[in-house]
C-alpha cells in the first residue's frame, strides 16, 4: 500500500469520528439547555421560544395549596371545585365531588394550617384583555360586582357586607379606592377570632380559585394580599397605613375588587 492511499484511507476514517463527536457535543448541549430550563433559569421566553421545536416542556399547576406534606398541584377547576366544596360543607350543604383531590388539600382549605388558618392556596390570575369600563347600577356596584356578589351568596350565603351603597360610597375609605368606583366589596368576619380567621381564608381562598372567571383584581385579607396581576399568583404581605389598626390590616373583613375595564 501506498503512502498516499494510506493517507486517503485515514481521512476516510477520521471523518465518522468527527461526526460522532460533534453528534455528541450535541446531546450535551441539548441536555444541558433542558436542565437550565427545568431550573426556571431562562424564564417563560425561552421556553416560549422553543415550544414548538421540541417535546412537550414540564406542566406547572396553576394553582397550588401548601399542607404539611408539601405542596400539591391542582388545575383551575379543581381548585374552584375543592374551595367550593369546603364551604358548601362548611355550611352543611351538598358539595361537588372531590374525589379526584388530593384529601391533604381538602383537609388544609377546611381546616387551615393547626392552630393557624391563613393563605393555603394560590392560584396564577390572568388579566381580562378589552373589558368594558363599567358604571355603577342602581345598588352602587358595576355589573361585574354585581355579578361577583351573586356568585359569591350562591356559595356562602348572606353575609355581613359593606363598602357599597345604593348610589354609591364617597368616603370612609383610603382616597382612590375601589369602593368609590363601585368595584369593590368587604365581607365581615367579626369579631377578630381564630374562627372568624379560618371562615375569612374560605371565602379569600375561594374567590382566588375564581378570579379569572368573575375578573377579580384583588383579594385582601389577614395581613396578605393578592393580586391578578401578579404573575406568580403568590399572596404578599400587606402593609396597612396604620398597622394598629385592625380594620386598615384587614384582620376582621374581605376585601375584593374587581377589574376596571377600558384603559384604567
Amino acid at each position: 500500500m501506498g503512502i498516499g492511499e494510506r493517507a486517503h484511507r485515514r481521512r476516510r476514517v477520521s471523518r465518522p469520528i468527527a461526526g460522532t463527536a460533534l453528534l455528541g457535543a450535541l446531546v450535551a448541549a441539548l441536555v444541558v439547555v433542558a436542565l437550565l430550563l427545568g431550573s426556571g433559569l431562562f424564564g417563560q421566553g425561552l421556553p416560549n421560544a422553543l415550544r414548538e421545536w421540541g417535546g412537550p416542556l414540564p406542566r406547572v399547576s396553576p394553582c397550588t395549596v401548601e399542607t404539611a406534606h408539601g405542596e400539591v398541584g391542582l388545575d383551575r377547576a379543581q381548585a374552584q371545585r375543592a374551595t367550593t366544596a369546603v364551604a358548601l360543607h362548611a355550611r352543611g350543604q351538598g358539595a361537588p365531588d372531590t374525589s379526584d383531590i388530593d384529601g391533604a388539600a381538602l383537609q388544609r382549605l377546611a381546616e387551615g394550617a393547626p392552630g393557624d388558618a391563613g393563605a393555603s392556596l394560590a392560584c396564577r390570575g390572568t388579566p381580562a384583555d378589552e373589558l368594558a369600563e363599567q358604571q355603577p347600577a342602581a345598588s352602587g356596584l358595576t355589573p361585574r360586582a354585581e355579578r361577583l356578589l351573586d356568585e359569591m351568596t350562591a356559595v356562602f350565603g348572606e353575609q355581613r357586607l359593606g363598602g357599597f351603597a345604593p348610589g354609591g360610597v364617597d368616603h370612609g375609605h383610603m382616597p382612590g379606592s375601589t369602593h368609590y368606583e363601585g368595584r369593590a366589596i368587604d365581607i365581615f368576619f367579626r369579631p377578630v377570632t381564630e374562627e372568624h380567621r379560618r371562615q375569612g381564608w374560605l371565602l379569600a381562598h375561594w374567590l382566588v380559585a375564581h378570579a379569572d372567571e368573575l375578573e377579580v383584581q384583588y383579594v385582601i385579607f389577614d395581613d396578605r394580599v393578592w393580586s391578578v396581576h401578579r404573575p406568580d399568583g403568590q399572596w404578599r404581605q400587606y402593609r396597612a397605613p396604620d398597622p394598629g389598626n385592625e380594620i386598615l390590616r384587614h384582620l376582621d373583613h374581605v376585601h375584593v375588587d374587581v377589574l376596571r375595564g377600558g384603559t384604567g
